[in-house]
């Protein structure tokens, strides 16, 4: 679509569910930025979009063409993937909340991101900054470790069991209140936590780690009972799903999830339902420990929006570790 102020920067969005409408709302502030096109599935559901709602469109050639800037909120592997591998062969830069994609499709997501050419703060913990640290002001120091609850849903999973609620009640209660899918299985079998800190460890000290990797190492909460977690409680610990990254006794990293019951004073266990967190150890540095929402539509928008401007001003996205941390 041509644009007759040259000061105007195009952006095509994919994907106008609850995010990709809290994203578009926000746009609606900034006048410089001119969305294209919008693409979707259904054009007639009715959605908020703001105060300048864009030309929705099914055709994604309409939504990637003359766009500057190309965000993605599909969701998915695969379609996205084609759709941004045609966005930037354009020449347009992207933007991404899609941890599944970056994971799982890393060969093809490399080079761009190498580049600087995706922002993607939005893809581990929604509007809390960890993308950013870790690909910026913590290189500084050498990384020792790195821990983190990554789920929302399954910390208030963890919380319902530890107030003694079966499992499956406690499943059901978070799908009703929409903190889980009705098919759960990212969130409680482990993946979506996965997904995120493959992310952060290709950040932070392997820009080689294959997703082949950490599968063997991610296991879930469905096997967690009230009565596991609340012994953990009563021996003064408390549980939670952490994803980790950490030597493997080799010189190497081990970077996976699973259930821990960590100490009473650790940072993990101090967690509000609901709040991601990392907690960051360097040799320089010390311990870093990040906190706040990990979900959330207009949380999650909060960051694209930020990829989105700094994209507009021409700025580098975050790039890979680049080579190998040794973990010893």
């Amino acid at each position: 679509m041509p644009v007759a102020d040259p000061d105007t920067v195009r952006v095509g969005v994919l994907g106008a569910g609850s995010v990709g409408a809290a994203l578009l709302r926000l746009l609606a502030r900034h006048p410089r930025l001119a969305v294209t096109a919008v693409l979707v599935r259904d054009p007639e559901r009715p959605r908020d979009l703001g105060a300048r709602p864009p030309r929705l469109t099914t055709d994604p050639e309409e939504a990637l063409a003359d766009a500057d800037i190309v965000v993605e909120l599909l969701g998915g592997i695969e379609l996205p993937t084609r759709l941004m591998a045609a966005a930037a062969a354009r020449g347009a830069r992207l933007v991404t909340a899609n941890k599944a994609a970056l994971a799982e499709r890393w060969a093809t997501w490399r080079p761009w991101v190498e580049a600087g050419r995706v922002g993607f703060e939005a893809a581990v913990m929604a509007g809390t900054p960890a993308v950013g640290p870790l690909a910026g002001a913590l290189r500084g120091s050498r990384m020792r470790s790195l821990e983190a609850v990554l789920s929302g849903t399954c910390a208030f999973l963890i919380g319902e069991l530890e107030r003694g609620v079966a499992f499956a009640d406690a499943l059901a209660e978070a799908q009703r209140l929409g903190f889980a899918e009705a098919d759960p299985s990212l969130d409680v079998d482990g993946w979506d936590a996965a997904h995120k800190v493959t992310v952060l460890a290709r950040l932070a000290v392997d820009p080689d780690l294959a997703w082949s990797a950490v599968r063997p190492h991610v296991r879930g909460v469905r096997h967690l009972t009230p009565d596991a977690v609340r012994a953990a409680r009563a021996a003064g610990r408390r549980m939670r799903l952490v994803a980790f990254v950490e030597p493997d006794g080799a010189g190497g990293w081990r970077v996976g999830v699973e259930p821990r019951a960590v100490a009473a004073d650790h940072p993990l266990a101090f967690l509000a339902d609901g709040r991601n967190a990392l907690v960051y150890r360097g040799d320089a540095v010390g311990e870093v420990w990040i906190a706040g929402p990990g979900a959330g539509a207009e949380v999650t928008a909060s960051a694209v929006l930020a990829d989105v401007l700094q994209a507009a001003r021409g700025e580098r996205g975050p790039s890979p570790a680049e080579r190998l941390v040794p973990s010893a």
